[in-house]
């Protein structure tokens, strides 16, 4: 039986948007939508997937959204506030007592405007927390951490925190950072994190996986997605020219943000034999992708920890690859691969820590680590956060106050 409440799901990304954002907020909407009624407000026009419409599946309202490039950082804000704006308005509309909306820290504008509309209509709200701002934006210094700009967001988030009924964290860093916060309190925050889109399961590697025909070096290091503000690609780099030298290792990227032009504009200016870049892989080809290389990287700045999580890394997990993660060894996925013997956690900004990992790597003798990388992916199962965030919903709708968990 459908309880009466209904489920408001507001992201700007959703299919068929093809980030991963999007996929997470769907895969929720689908799951809550199996036993109530859900409305997601979407800023993502377009046909979705077959596997998404029709009975039991949730009902998808458009919201204009007319995003410039991450390039255009004044255009592209001004975009996100419009957005973040005509949901405002379109929850005001939709929500009745008793309801309960979720979403998502993308834009960052969104959640302030959803838990406004939220308490306004005597409707219960839950945040997803994929990146908490203003941190990022300072970790990046795009903003100073004393600036009137930081400190309004801050001012902004205490009320924002104490309006939210609950707060999703997908790294158990997150909860230092947001009992910070004034409007904060332990009993709001769940944590759920993120799973592997792959079937857990070593791949091994082959002379004829089509990444890896064109290089002749034994061990490949691999870099991709989406590498953004939190992310360093001049670590990365700066690695390869310190092992250009070594024929046996070779690099292998694709992707694609900032941080992938700031690369590529690198290897113009240097030419580094060692590197190849392919263009962005479709999800088709992204187990092949992932299967091609020996060591994955996933490049964070300095002050990750709490601020941010990598999704794609339970994806690297899941196909049986070691990590070599630059981060604070507190941040979630650091203590992931130490707590089971994943990789390597490298010092941020440390070239030569990171170079001097891939060596270790490449002539690593564990065998074992590719069956403890598939284990670890295997905890981090799509069908355990979904009950996760059913349970979640299904206790707001009883009690706008949660219960302090053990």
């Amino acid at each position: 039986m459908q309880s009466q409440g209904k489920i408001v799901v507001a992201s700007q990304h959703y299919p068929p948007d093809p980030s991963t954002t999007a996929a997470i907020m769907a895969e929720i909407a689908c799951r809550i939508a199996g036993d109530h009624d859900v409305v997601v407000l979407s800023g993502s026009s377009g046909a979705l997937p077959d596997s998404q419409v029709g009975p039991g599946k949730p009902h998808v309202v458009v919201v204009k959204n007319k995003m410039a490039g991450k390039a255009a950082l004044v255009r592209r804000g001004l975009s996100e506030l419009l957005f973040a704006a005509r949901t405002f308005f379109v929850l005001t509309r939709a929500l009745r007592r008793g309801d309960v909306v979720l979403t998502v820290t993308a834009p960052f504008m969104l959640p302030y405007a959803v838990a406004a509309a939220a308490k306004v209509k005597g409707a219960r709200s839950a945040l997803i927390m994929h990146d908490l701002f203003p941190d990022v934006l300072v970790m990046a210094g795009l903003l100073k951490p004393g600036s009137i700009v930081t400190r309004a967001m801050r001012a902004a988030n205490s009320l924002m925190f104490r309006a939210l009924n609950a707060v999703i964290t997908i790294g158990r860093d997150a909860e230092r950072p947001l009992l910070s916060y004034s409007g904060m309190t332990r009993n709001k925050i769940r944590f759920i994190p993120n799973w592997a889109t792959l079937v857990p399961g070593a791949r091994p590697i082959t002379l004829d996986n089509p990444f890896r025909k064109a290089i002749s070096a034994r061990f490949i290091v691999g870099l991709s997605g989406n590498l953004g503000f939190t992310h360093d690609p001049e670590i990365v780099f700066e690695a390869a020219r310190l092992l250009k030298d070594e024929p046996g290792i070779h690099f292998l990227f694709s992707g694609w943000g900032i941080g992938f032009e700031r690369l590529k504009q690198l290897q113009t200016e240097a030419n580094l034999a060692n590197v190849t870049f392919v263009p962005r892989v479709e999800d088709a080809e992204l187990e092949a992708f992932l299967a091609a290389a020996n060591l994955w990287i996933i490049p964070y700045r300095k002050d990750v920890a709490g601020v941010s999580v990598p999704s794609r890394f339970y994806n690297l997990l899941a196909v049986g690859r070691p990590v070599a993660l630059i981060s604070e060894p507190e941040a979630e996925a650091a203590l992931t691969v130490v707590e089971n013997g994943l990789g390597w956690v490298v010092s941020p900004g440390r070239a030569d820590q990171l170079a001097d990992a891939i060596r270790a790597a490449s002539r690593s003798e564990d065998a074992a680590m590719a069956e403890r990388a598939v284990k670890a992916a295997a905890r981090f199962d799509r069908t355990i956060a979904m009950n996760a965030y059913a349970g979640l919903i299904d206790e707001l709708l009883r009690n706008p106050v949660l219960a302090e968990q053990r």
